[in-house]
């Protein structure tokens, strides 16, 4: 009513106009009554600067193109038939001043946050970027599925943690999976419920890791149906199109700058803004001034501050990376196109995090050379930033450029250590044996085939030498040692995960191939790849001649090497501390809130994906709420959401590829799968779950 007010206050003009006074009144209750009638999402305040800012492509027609001169391009996202919500995370959606609650009552959320309806404000885009793809540039990419809806202002009173992270006070959100696009090349723009529900828990999850990443608002499906060959056997099926709202301060990448690129000496590919410089200057300005504000202030000459931002940006890259690397997350498509410019988690798609720990484990199935492996993430981001730093060049001299990248390693190491000294509890003191001991844990857990997350948060129960203690020290030793043989692999567990990928004669053609014909073995393989064949062979032979019992003893002997010089590090913790129960519990506490009790492994992650493709879906909400307390334990929310239920539950529409898979399935004599705790080793039908 305030905003009423001023109107109804005396005034001579008016005097005369007792009817225009009443006129003016009833306008403004009426202004007042829809903006009260409108929904919590139609009120979002849009502000989309990014499209005032930089070009926008002239043609609106629709179909597949090069966009050249441009960064966006106008869409109009395609309706889906009866979209309705899958889940909504409260958390994210508290970003842009809604609540859950809010969002899920909204009778027209679904459509809103599916793209099948356009918001007020709103004005749909996708952006336009390039790539390189496995190490090859690939040339025009873009948003071939997600679509821009704008920038919304953010709400007052928001947490200043957040806004120090998105000083910009907007956050971009998009729909992927909203349909054709000028960048969907030979696809249809659509995503489907398995890839929807895969982004969404990814993105919330690590949120609440506490790693950078881009947020997952809500999912939707529908009743529109896209055909998919999911392990490319040539049986497609008929799936539901699903869409995820997604949000972050902005979804600008490496590839953005590269649209410029000139043509590629290899691919022969080139930007298709290729020659237009102004373009790059105008969006280096746009994102150095919307997101590093204080850089822009520092920085009067143009060089420095595009110096300044490169190292920052190389800083927040190191960082990230170290956090992946320590909850054992692998991304599985690190190419330019997948990297954010703020440093943010960007694009979920073959992610895995690692059950057994494997340096080599490759969570793509995709990546047959390993490119993408767990180890190769720190030098792949080192890799991307390198052709960051070509694509900003002459903004960017690559003299200065080079300097920067020499400090990438020694950053990366610091992040790194730093990291892995609080998921040992090593907080007092930094000692140089710290980097050895970490080294020898990790080669004891892949020795031992041990579990990553699992045996991380294992170690809190290691308790630190004490003076007078009455157990003994082989005794406290054995008690830890068996602790930790919970979480290793059994034999028939270490054979399944060492057998070759490669059919051997395909390996025996190769291995005489590289001796014969060094040059094609160059063209169709490597010798990464083969290298990584035969040590899976070699440790497969020996595992073939051992017996479950000498596994056994020799997983104990070497965690029990471990754990003796591991106390011996925890004892110099104690040096020189007269509270030496609050150094204790205090390195619990520490150690139990880095070491994550529950990740988004696949299964879990998989389970959920069949509940809700036989039209279920508490075990995607029940995830979540797991998900966002990934270091305690919450009770009733210990096993999947179906246990309990007697397996008498109505099921809503099913899939028909649901249905196939349950007559696969019948056919051939698979088991039920018994269900297990979130915080659990996966089952033995987890190392079937293929990702793509």
């Amino acid at each position: 009513m305030a905003f009423v007010g001023p109107w109804l206050v005396p005034s001579r003009a008016l005097r005369p106009g007792a009817p225009v006074l009443r006129l003016l009144s009833t306008v403004g209750m009426e202004e007042m009554g829809t903006a009260l009638s409108r929904s919590p999402l139609e009120r979002l305040e849009f502000d989309n600067v990014v499209l005032k800012k930089l070009p926008l492509d002239p043609s609106e027609e629709p179909g597949v193109r090069q966009v050249k001169g441009a960064c966006f391009s106008r869409v109009k996202p395609q309706p889906l038939t009866k979209p309705r919500f899958v889940a909504v995370s409260h958390e994210a959606v508290g970003l842009l001043g809604l609540t859950g609650e809010e969002v899920l009552n909204d009778a027209l959320g679904p459509e809103y946050l599916s793209g099948s309806k356009v918001m007020p404000g709103s004005e749909p885009a996708a952006h336009c970027y390039c790539g390189h793809q496995f190490g090859q540039f690939a040339g025009q990419l873009g948003d071939g599925a997600a679509c821009y809806l704008g920038e919304v202002k953010v709400p007052a009173g928001q947490d200043p943690e957040l806004l120090r992270e998105n000083p910009s006070g907007r956050w971009e959100i998009q729909v992927k999976g909203a349909g054709l696009t000028p960048y969907s090349r030979q696809a249809d723009g659509r995503k489907v419920l398995r890839s929807s529900i895969r982004e969404f828990l990814c993105s919330e999850a690590m949120h609440f890791l506490g790693v950078p990443t881009t947020r997952a608002g809500s999912v939707v499906t529908s009743d529109s149906r896209v055909m998919r060959d999911v392990y490319y056997s040539g049986h497609p099926r008929h799936e539901r199109c699903s869409v995820v709202l997604r949000i972050a301060p902005t979804f600008l990448r490496f590839g953005s700058f590269e649209i410029f690129k000139q043509q590629d000496e290899y691919t022969g590919r080139q930007g298709p803004s290729y020659g237009r410089d102004e373009i790059r200057g105008q969006m280096l300005d746009y994102v150095i001034e919307m997101f590093y504000p204080e850089i822009q202030q520092n920085h009067s000459d143009r060089v420095e501050r595009n110096v300044s931002f490169f190292r920052e940006v190389m800083l927040r890259t190191a960082r990230l990376v170290a956090q992946w690397q320590c909850v054992g997350f692998c991304h599985g498509v690190l190419n330019t196109d997948n990297m954010s410019i703020v440093g943010l988690t960007l694009d979920y798609g073959p992610y895995g995090f690692m059950d057994r720990f494997d340096p080599n484990f490759i969570c793509n199935a995709s990546d047959n050379s390993g490119r993408y492996s767990y180890q190769a993430q720190p030098a792949i981001c080192r890799w991307n930033l390198i052709k960051l730093a070509e694509a900003l060049d002459p903004e960017l001299p690559p003299a200065r450029a080079k300097a920067v990248m020499e400090e990438y390693l020694d950053l990366y190491n610091s992040f790194y250590l730093e990291n892995m000294r609080k998921k040992l509890g090593l907080l007092k003191k930094e000692e140089p044996e710290d980097e050895i001991l970490i080294t020898e844990l990790l080669q004891t857990m892949h020795n031992t085939g041990a579990d990553f997350t699992n045996s991380f948060r294992s170690l809190s129960r290691i308790s630190c030498p004490a003076e007078g203690a009455s157990q003994g020290e082989e005794d406290l030793v054995k008690e830890a040692t068996a602790i930790l043989l919970e979480q290793c692999a059994s034999l028939e567990e270490l054979k399944a995960a060492n057998k070759p990928t490669m059919d051997p004669r395909e390996l025996a053609m190769l291995l005489s191939m590289a001796q014969s014909n060094p040059a094609l073995f160059q063209m169709i393989s490597d010798r990464m790849t083969i290298a990584r064949q035969l040590d899976r062979l070699s440790r497969l032979q020996e595992l073939m001649e051992t017996s479950e019992e000498e596994l056994k003893n020799k997983q104990a002997e070497e965690w029990s090497r471990w754990i003796t010089r591991y106390r011996k590090r925890l004892a110099l913790e104690l040096e020189g501390q007269a509270d030496v129960q609050a150094v204790q519990e205090e390195r619990v506490r520490v150690m139990d809130s880095t070491n994550p009790r529950v990740v988004l492994r696949n299964y879990i992650a998989q389970n959920a994906i069949e509940a809700a493709e036989n039209g279920d879906f508490s075990e995607v909400q029940q995830v979540l709420k797991v998900l966002e307390k990934p270091f305690s334990s919450e009770p009733g929310l210990e096993l999947p959401a179906w246990v309990g239920q007697g397996g008498d539950t109505e099921p809503g529409e099913r899939d028909e590829g649901e249905e196939r898979r349950e007559e696969e399935e019948a056919a051939s004599g698979s088991t039920a799968r018994n269900p297990v705790p979130y915080d659990s080793k996966p089952p033995a039908w987890a190392q079937e779950i293929c990702v793509t």
